[in-house]
């Protein structure tokens, strides 16, 4: 097909247009970039571990880079995937890697809430726990960052194709299209920042999740958000008191 956009389960190829080729650059360069540094962290924290023997309600530092391998999948799937090669050939398999790779991220903080619970303080040590807990929140706002820019109104080759008609999020440009430059579109770090405030605020701020869909995700990394930043503040109260 020339001078058009080729379609491949979901997604769009043979880029006809500005905005696509922008979309292309995205998806290769930003987003593939966001979710190595989020598999960066995880491989740090084996390696962490391995060199301090550290252990966490049995699991050994190995388990760490166990639930890298999805991430470093989906980053190789972004960077091939911008010039037509796809590692994962449908759009709902790519959808379920994030699946995998969010799971991933509640394996772990179960792995944190157990060693809370049944390991003493000598056990489980503040280095440890700080730099677990860290890392899972790290991971967790990046992972959740990429999730939503894939799931808003279809992904990112469909947004650059088409006007925003029926998105899961409602920026405040979408509400009011005078803040917005000409050619304005949602990228990665939009979305970014969106996971960066629910897991702060454990709440959106300025930007609404309108589907089910959206505030389900929303409310799953808020949830995991703030149990991470309860067990770490229950446990440092534990010993400095």
């Amino acid at each position: 097909m020339h001078g058009g956009a080729v379609r491949r389960g979901g997604y769009c190829y043979g880029i006809a247009n500005r905005s696509e080729i922008e979309a292309r650059y995205e998806a290769r360069r930003e987003a593939a970039g966001v979710v190595i540094v989020a598999v960066a962290v995880l491989v740090a924290l084996a390696l962490t571990s391995r060199d301090e023997n550290w252990e966490l309600s049995g699991a050994r530092w190995w388990i760490w880079l166990i639930l890298a391998v999805p991430g470093l999948l989906l980053c190789l799937d972004l960077w091939l995937g911008a010039s037509g090669v796809r590692l994962v050939r449908t759009r709902v398999a790519g959808l379920l890697v994030l699946g995998v790779i969010v799971l991933g991220n509640v394996v772990g903080l179960v792995l944190l809430i157990r060693g809370l619970v049944t390991e003493s303080s000598d056990e489980l040590g503040g280095g440890q726990l700080l730099l677990t807990a860290a890392a899972i929140w790290i991971a967790n706002a990046i992972v959740f960052g990429v999730v939503y820019w894939d799931i808003d109104d279809g992904g990112p080759f469909q947004r650059a194709i088409h006007e925003r008609v029926t998105p899961d999020f409602q920026f405040p440009q979408d509400d009011n299209p005078k803040l917005a430059r000409p050619g304005w579109r949602p990228r990665i770090w939009d979305y970014l920042y969106i996971s960066l405030t629910a897991g702060t605020a454990f709440s959106p701020t300025d930007t609404m999740p309108l589907t089910v869909t959206a505030k389900l995700m929303h409310g799953v990394q808020s949830v995991v958000s703030l149990v991470i930043v309860v067990l770490v503040t229950a446990r440092a109260v534990n010993v400095l008191t």
